[in-house]
C-alpha cells in the first residue's frame, strides 16, 4: 500500500500462534487484508522451495518396474531441506546445467536380492549430505524378486510447488475466517516433513514481503 507521495505504508499484521507442533502450525492473522492472508496460504504450497529428486540416472534395473515409473516414485519421496545451505538452480553462481554442491545433492540406491523377495524402501537411499535425506525410511519404492537388482544415481534440487507437486512443502494450507469476521483469519499449515511448519510460514512471509517490495519499485519506476 502506498500514499500519494509514492512511499510504501507498512501493513500492520498481528500474528498469534494458536497451535504449533512438529508437523502443523495454526496462526491467527489480524489487521491484514484477505488478499494478503490468501497469498500466504498459496505461497505455503506453491512458492516456498524444498528439495526433491529431479534427475535419475538408471545404471541397472532388472525389476518389473519401468525406469520412468521408478524415477517418478523417487521424485515424490519428501526430502529434508536446508534452505540456508542450498540455493535454487537459477540463482546459483555455478551456471552449470548439471548443478554443483550449492544447488544439488546426490543420492545413491544400490539394492539387490539373491534368494528371497525384497522390498526396497526410501531408507535404502544413501545421500552425500546426511541432512538431505527422506523424511521417512519406510516409503516403498520397488519390490525385487530373487536375482533382481536396482542401481541408480538420483539428483535432488530445490524447486517450487508451482513447477510440480513434488516440490510442495505443505500437504495442507487452509485459510478461514476467525471469530472477528473480516478482520481476522485463521491459517492452518501442515508440512510434508521437508521443512518445519514454522519455517514454511516465515519463508512465505519473506516471499510475500519481497514480492510487494518488487511491485512497489516497478510501479514507482513507471511513474
Amino acid at each position: 500500500m502506498s500514499d500519494q507521495a509514492g512511499t510504501m505504508n507498512p501493513v500492520l499484521v498481528d500474528v498469534k500462534i494458536l497451535e504449533s507442533g512438529e508437523s502443523t502450525i495454526t496462526v491467527a492473522l489480524q489487521k491484514v487484508p484477505r488478499t494478503y492472508a490468501n497469498a500466504l496460504r498459496r505461497f505455503a504450497v506453491s512458492e516456498v522451495p524444498v528439495m526433491a529428486i529431479d534427475d535419475v540416472v538408471i545404471l541397472e534395473n532388472s525389476s518389473v518396474v519401468y525406469d520412468e515409473l521408478l524415477a517418478h516414485r523417487l521424485g515424490l519421496v519428501p526430502l529434508r531441506t536446508d534452505l540456508k545451505r542450498y540455493v535454487l538452480p537459477e540463482a546459483c553462481d555455478c551456471k552449470n546445467p548439471l548443478g554443483c554442491s550449492k544447488c544439488r545433492v546426490l543420492l545413491v540406491l544400490d539394492a539387490e536380492t539373491a534368494s528371497s523377495a525384497k522390498t526396497v524402501y526410501s531408507g535404502d537411499l544413501r545421500s552425500e549430505d546426511e541432512y538431505v535425506r527422506p523424511v521417512a525410511d519406510r516409503i516403498p519404492l520397488v519390490k525385487l524378486a530373487p536375482g533382481q537388482k536396482v542401481k541408480l544415481e538420483a539428483y535432488a534440487r530445490l524447486g517450487r510447488g508451482r513447477e510440480h507437486a513434488k516440490w510442495q512443502p505443505s500437504a495442507v494450507s487452509v485459510l478461514k475466517e476467525g471469530a472477528e469476521k473480516g478482520d481476522e483469519f485463521i491459517l492452518h499449515i501442515e508440512s510434508v516433513g521437508s521443512l518445519p511448519p514454522s519455517e514454511i510460514l516465515h519463508t512465505a512471509l519473506d516471499i510475500l514481503s519481497e514480492k510487494l517490495k518488487e511491485l512497489h519499485e516497478r510501479v514507482t519506476q513507471a511513474k
